[in-house]
C-alpha cells in the first residue's frame, strides 16, 4: 500500500535496477494454460452474496489469474497483475473488493481508474451484476461527454464505489464534488494504455495524491513491458506481482487464427462471404478509421445483416446506447475501429476479423511494437475465458505482411491461411 506523501515522477530507464531491486514482493510467474481447474469459487471463502451471484451469472470455475490473483487481492496485498485478455482479471478486483467492503457501506471508499469510457461503463456493469445482493453498495461511472452539472447531482448522494476516467474524475475531485480521502481501495485497468501517455498519468498522478496513505492499490493489464512495469511499481509497495503466461505466451487457448490475403477492392465481397458461410453468436469488425467504420456498416447494414458500428466520430450517448446494444444482443455484428478493442468484454464474441491490420510503428524491438499489442487485445474480443473462438485477418499490402510475421514472431506462433472449409466445432461451443 503506497501513501501520498512521495511524488511520483515519471520513470527513468536509469532507475531500472534500482527498481527491480526494491522489495519485499512476492512475484507469481506462470506458463501454459488450465482449461479445468479443480478449485471452485466457494473455496475463496468469498461472501455467501458473491458466491450465489457468481453461479446466478453461470461461472463455475475461476480462471488461472482468478485462482493466482483473487486470495491476494482478498487479503488486501497490493496488486500488479498481467494476464492475457479474456482470462477474467476484472472479476480479480471487483469480487475482491466487494468481499472486503464492510457495513455499514462508506460512502466513496473505492476508487476505478479506466482508459477509455466504454470499459469504465462495463467496469460499472461487472459490480452492478457482482453486488447485486448486498445491501448499501452501490456504483456510479463518470466520464467526459457528460454535462459536469449532472454528475455533480449524482454526488450529492455519492456512492461507494466510483468508476470513471482519469480526466473527469480529476476534474470533479478539484471542483470538491468529489471527495477521495476516503479511499480505500485504488484500482487502474488496462494501467498501461494510462501511464503510456503522459498527459493522462499526470490526471493519474495528483488523483493518486488526492488519496489517504493507507489503501489497496491493484493494477491490471494484457500487456506490460519492463519499462511500463516500473512505472506501475512507483504507486505499489510490497506488492505481489503476478504474470500468468511469459509475453511470448499471450496469445488465447482456443482461439483459432487465419489470414486472408486479397486485394483492397476484394475486401466487402470476401467479407460478407464469410459472414454468410461462418456460425457465429457475434462478431467484430476491426477497422482503421471512422470513415471506414461508417462505410462498412453501412454495406453490412444493406445486405440485411444485424449490424451497428462504434467509433469516435460518435457522441458519447450514442456510443454507450450501441454498445448496450451490442452487449445486450439487439446486434450481432459490430464493426469498430480501436477504441473498441481493449478491455472491452462481451461474452459472446466468438468472431473477430481485422477488416484492417493494425497499423505498425517503428520500434527498435518487435515486442515492443504497438500493431502486435493492438492484435492481441482485438483478437481477445473472441475466445474469453478460454473459450473458442476465430480470428481472421485479411492482408492486402506489403505492411500488413510485416505486421502479420511480427505477430508470428513475438507470440511464437503460426497463423495459417484460412482452409476453404473451417469445423464449426474449432470456433464455436457446442
Amino acid at each position: 500500500m503506497k501513501g501520498t506523501e512521495e511524488e511520483l515522477p515519471d520513470y527513468n530507464e536509469s532507475d531500472a535496477e534500482q527498481e527491480e531491486a526494491k522489495g519485499p514482493k512476492t512475484r507469481v510467474k506462470k506458463s501454459g494454460f488450465s482449461g479445468i481447474h479443480s478449485a471452485g469459487f466457494s473455496e475463496f471463502l468469498l461472501k455467501e452474496e458473491l458466491i450465489n451471484a457468481i453461479h446466478e451469472c453461470g461461472f463455475e470455475h475461476p480462471s488461472e489469474v482468478q485462482q493466482e490473483a483473487l486470495p491476494q487481492a482478498m487479503n488486501g496485498c497490493d496488486i500488479i497483475c498481467q494476464a492475457k485478455s479474456g482470462m477474467g482479471k476484472t472479476a480479480v478486483f471487483v469480487l475482491a473488493v466487494l468481499h472486503q467492503l464492510e457495513t455499514p457501506v462508506e460512502p466513496v471508499s473505492v476508487l476505478v481508474l479506466a482508459h477509455v469510457r466504454e470499459l469504465a461503463f462495463q467496469i460499472k456493469r461487472e459490480f452492478d451484476r457482482f453486488s447485486k445482493r448486498l445491501d448499501g453498495v452501490r456504483t456510479e461511472v463518470f466520464y467526459g461527454g457528460v454535462p459536469l452539472s449532472e454528475q455533480v447531482a449524482a454526488l450529492k448522494n455519492p456512492p461507494a464505489i466510483i468508476v470513471g476516467t482519469p480526466g473527469r474524475i480529476l476534474a470533479l475531485a478539484r471542483k470538491g464534488t468529489l471527495k477521495l480521502d476516503k479511499i480505500r481501495y485504488f484500482i487502474m485497468d488496462e494501467c498501461d494504455k494510462m501511464l503510456e501517455k503522459l498527459d493522462m498519468r499526470s490526471d493519474v498522478q495528483h488523483i493518486f495524491r488526492m488519496t489517504p496513505h493507507e489503501k489497496q492499490v491493484m493494477m491490471f493489464s494484457a500487456t506490460m513491458n519492463k519499462e511500463i512495469r516500473n512505472v506501475f511499481r512507483k504507486f505499489a509497495q510490497n506488492q505481489v506481482e503476478i504474470f500468468i503466461d511469459d509475453e511470448t505466451k499471450l496469445t488465447l487457448h482456443g482461439l483459432q487464427q487465419y489470414y486472408v490475403r486479397l486485394s483492397e477492392n476484394e475486401k466487402n465481397r470476401r467479407l460478407i462471404d464469410l459472414l454468410d458461410a461462418l456460425q457465429f453468436n457475434q462478431v467484430v469488425i476491426f477497422v482503421k478509421s471512422v470513415s471506414r467504420a461508417i462505410e462498412l456498416n453501412k454495406i453490412l447494414v444493406e445486405s440485411s445483416f444485424p449490424s451497428t458500428a462504434i467509433h469516435a466520430g460518435l457522441n458519447q450517448e450514442e456510443r454507450i446506447n450501441r454498445f448496450k446494444a451490442f452487449k445486450d444482443f439487439n446486434k450481432r455484428v459490430m464493426v469498430a475501429t480501436d477504441v473498441f478493442g481493449r478491455g472491452i468484454d462481451i461474452e459472446r464474441v466468438n468472431i473477430v476479423v481485422n477488416y484492417d491490420m493494425p497499423q505498425r510503428e517503428e520500434k527498435t524491438d518487435a515486442r515492443e511494437n504497438n500493431a502486435s499489442n493492438t492484435y492481441l487485445h482485438r483478437v481477445g474480443r473472441a475466445g474469453r475465458f478460454g473459450t473458442k473462438g476465430l480470428a481472421i485477418s485479411f492482408i492486402s499490402s506489403d505492411e500488413d505482411t510485416q505486421v502479420l510475421n511480427e505477430i508470428q514472431e513475438r507470440f511464437e506462433i503460426a497463423i495459417n491461411e484460412l482452409p476453404a472449409t473451417i469445423n464449426i466445432s474449432s470456433y464455436m461451443n457446442t
